[in-house]
C-alpha cells in the first residue's frame, strides 16, 4: 500500500512559505532605492513600501524658477523610483518564491 498524499505536511511548508515571505517583506519596505530626471536635478528615494521618503532638488533650478520643469522633472523621478522599488521588491520575492517551480505569480509581484 503506498503512502497518502501528506496534507499536513504541505500546510506546515504552506506556512514556512508564507512567514519567510512577510519576513523578506518587512525586509524590502526598510530599504530604499533612488532614482533622478534631469541628469540628476531632481532626485527621488522610494523605500519598499513604495512610499516616497525623500525628493532632492538641485539648487539651481530653484533660483531661476521654471516651474513645469521643475513639477515634470519631480513626477519622472518619482516614477522611475517607483519602478525601481517594485523590481526590487520582484527580484527579492522571486528569489523566495522561484523555488517553488509552480510558474504562478505572487500578488503584487509585477
Amino acid at each position: 500500500m503506498s503512502k497518502g498524499f501528506d496534507i499536513g505536511g504541505l500546510f506546515r511548508q504552506a506556512q514556512q512559505l508564507q512567514e519567510k515571505l512577510a519576513s523578506v517583506q518587512q525586509e524590502i519596505g526598510a530599504r530604499t532605492v533612488e532614482a533622478s530626471a534631469g541628469g540628476g536635478m531632481v532626485t527621488a528615494v522610494v523605500n519598499g513600501k513604495l512610499e516616497l521618503v525623500q525628493i532632492r532638488i538641485e539648487p539651481s533650478l530653484i533660483e531661476s524658477p521654471d516651474v513645469e520643469m521643475l513639477q515634470d522633472l519631480v513626477v519622472a523621478a518619482v516614477n522611475e523610483g517607483i519602478r525601481a522599488a517594485q523590481k526590487l521588491m520582484a527580484d527579492e520575492m522571486g528569489k523566495v518564491a522561484g523555488g517553488l517551480g509552480l510558474g504562478i505569480k505572487l500578488p503584487g509581484m509585477p
